[in-house]
């Protein structure tokens, strides 16, 4: 097991102890009551944080795509029906994840819906505020760490920059599994989508199938019980690990965006335990939802309580100025 995977591992133990409490959108942890500077301030601080800093590890979470029209998953949001308009009449579910879970009375229903669910995320353009990110860290030695499958990061950035720890859309695996192989997913999907009629549904010689032991294919993502644990998850793990290892005695700004209640395992606590006991550590987290700063490192660390959209292009604006003027 990788460094990073057993911070995870642990931050896990914890979540599920406190589990309701996570639920009701808290944490156990003790918070700093230090109050907040304006929001211009808190804006020129990240700035000079990152300029600051030797290097940046991001944390992105959901909230990153959500911020940039990616809102479709848990709701009957515009950009839902706009992806999946056809589905919410015909089955009457809300939010691309409800589809992954609605019982469908074919699996050729069902995978004319998954590869409408994947094709979406896979083709989706680099949405603005992971562009205005790119534009805060370009300069910067930095690593992506990120709990998003939706290829948002690796349309920006070398696989060698980014730690899928969660998967990604652009693969397949064994839905059982059966062996520890990915392969693929974005040429299936293609004929797939194509082949999708009007009835959606597919023909039964489409549905992508192992190439080991026949059996159905699943994307190779975190979320449904099935998830491959193996070689590429490790590769994922090893990536991050190695990265904070390497650069444990620098100055490394944690950088967390979009985190939320459900996955705080992932990026959140083990980017404070980081922050708290990495000697030149700093955190920073962008949230429209939650400003939880640990009173443990609330002399290493700040929260910006506010849209991240706007932030991340406020921010980008201002580094930008900074450069010219």
């Amino acid at each position: 097991m990788s460094f990073y995977e057993d911070l995870v591992m642990k931050t896990q133990m914890n979540y599920n102890k406190y589990y309701r409490l996570y639920m009701m959108g808290r944490t156990p942890y003790e918070l700093s009551d230090k109050p907040c500077a304006p929001y211009k301030e808190q804006i020129a601080a990240l700035i000079e944080k990152i300029n600051t800093a030797d290097c940046v590890i991001v944390g992105g979470a959901s909230g990153l795509s959500a911020a940039g029209g990616g809102d479709f998953y848990y709701e009957d949001s515009p950009s839902f029906r706009q992806y999946f308009g056809k589905f919410a009449k015909k089955y009457g579910f809300a939010g691309a994840f409800n589809g992954m879970q609605y019982p469908y009375a074919t699996r050729e229903e069902f995978w004319a819906y998954l590869a409408t669910f994947l094709y979406t995320t896979q083709h989706a353009p680099v949405r603005q505020p992971y562009k205005d990110l790119d534009v805060l860290i370009r300069d910067k030695d930095f690593h992506i760490l990120t709990t998003n499958q939706d290829t948002q990061f690796i349309k920006l950035y070398p696989e060698a920059k980014v730690s899928e720890i969660q998967g990604d859309h652009r693969f397949f695996q064994c839905a059982r599994p059966c062996c520890d192989d990915t392969w693929d997913a974005l040429q299936p999907i293609e004929e797939i989508i194509k082949a999708t009629d009007d009835n959606l549904s597919i023909p039964s010689d489409m549905i992508p199938r192992c190439p080991h032991c026949g059996g159905e294919a699943f994307p190779w993502v975190r979320g449904y019980g099935n998830y491959l644990q193996g070689t590429k998850y490790e590769e994922e793990y090893a990536k991050i690990s190695q990265y904070v290892q390497a650069h444990a005695d620098a100055k490394i700004l944690f950088l967390e965006l979009g985190v939320g209640r459900l996955t705080p395992m992932f990026i959140q606590e083990p980017f404070w335990n980081l922050t708290l006991n990495l000697p030149q550590a700093y955190y920073v987290s962008v949230n429209d939802r939650y400003a939880f700063l640990p009173k443990d490192i609330e002399d290493k660390g700040f929260v910006i309580h506010g849209d991240l959209a706007e932030v991340l292009h406020d921010a980008a604006d201002a580094m930008v100025n900074r450069k010219t003027n």
